[in-house]
């Protein structure tokens, strides 16, 4: 007897082991089993989440939003159109939300929602300081509300907001949901260039497109002030980046000379020379101490420009 329950528990340690490195490296009878599992008990039921992604991973909904009336816009209202890629999504190591409730917006589907990481209309989940730069203006005190339309693309070059690319569309549509709610844009906010920098796009194309995509604004009424950043590190091979990074580059050039050249085109903060290694936490994306740098810098820049522009 007492063999037999030696022989019996070696058996169901062997089926143990085998089961177990079978079902860890997909090893047979393991694949069999559980096809056999799947046909009898069914598969099971995914986990719901709180988010909803377009195809294109652009954040269209999140159950823990509020939603709030648009406030209405005067001359005391920012109206923030933040397009670009990943450092200008919902992609960042820190969340933030709105300070003073209602008083800072997120518009997406002419609907607006109290302002909170991540933001509808861009793509990722994680966080953002475009809040954190609304709280800053409305602390201000020059700044009674702030509404911010995040249409921020992970990975999207140029190309694909100028004429022609998948993203153009994007622009018009937004643009046509904000004119119906009553918001004139006061500022449009670029924070893109990492892409097409490891892509090695020339300095001449990126001119063409980037005035493309602004071409398409103007036509559609956008008429405000075009702040271009200077934005082209992203590294290691991880994030899609090189090793190592060059200051002065095809796509910095480019965004220097768009912000200088006139047509409503104005410099916007230039994170490639603002923030240090601490501050990406993954030596591309921006982390917590690197969003408060950008949104301070930001807020300096914006109210600067405002109140140069009242005192005329």
């Amino acid at each position: 007897m007492r063999k037999i329950w030696t022989r019996g528990l070696v058996a169901l340690l062997a089926m143990y082991l085998v089961g177990g490195i079978g079902g860890r490296h997909n090893f047979v009878p393991w694949p069999q089993f559980s096809a056999l599992k799947k046909q009898v008990v069914g598969t099971e039921p995914v986990a719901a989440s709180r988010y909803i992604f377009e195809d294109n991973g652009r954040l269209v909904a999140d159950e823990t939003k509020t939603a709030v009336d648009c406030p209405k816009q005067t001359e005391r209202t920012a109206v923030l159109l933040v397009l670009g890629q990943s450092n200008a999504s919902n992609h960042a190591g820190q969340r933030y939300r709105s300070a003073y409730g209602a008083r800072v917006t997120n518009f997406f589907g002419k609907r607006c929602f109290i302002a909170a990481s991540p933001l509808l209309g861009s793509t990722d989940a994680a966080g953002e300081y475009w809040t954190l730069l609304g709280n800053l203006l409305i602390a201000s005190g020059e700044i009674d509300n702030v509404i911010i339309a995040s249409q921020a693309f992970n990975g999207s070059e140029v190309a694909r907001w100028s004429r022609g690319g998948d993203l153009n569309g994007l622009l018009i549509e937004t643009a046509g949901q904000l004119q119906d709610v009553g918001y004139r844009v006061t500022n449009v906010i670029w924070v893109q260039g990492e892409a097409d920098y490891v892509k090695g796009t020339s300095t001449e194309a990126y001119q063409e497109r980037f005035r493309s995509m602004t071409d398409t604004l103007r036509q559609q009424g956008i008429d405000a002030p075009i702040y271009v950043s200077v934005a082209t590190k992203c590294l290691e091979p991880s994030n899609g980046g090189f090793k190592t990074h060059v200051l002065d580059n095809a796509i910095s050039r480019a965004q220097l000379a768009l912000a200088g050249s006139g047509n409503g085109f104005r410099q916007g903060v230039n994170t490639d020379a603002l923030l240090d290694e601490v501050d990406r936490y993954d030596d591309c994306h921006i982390g917590g101490t690197g969003e408060e740098k950008a949104a301070r810098a930001w807020a300096d820049l914006l109210l600067t420009e405002r109140r140069i522009a009242s005192s005329q």
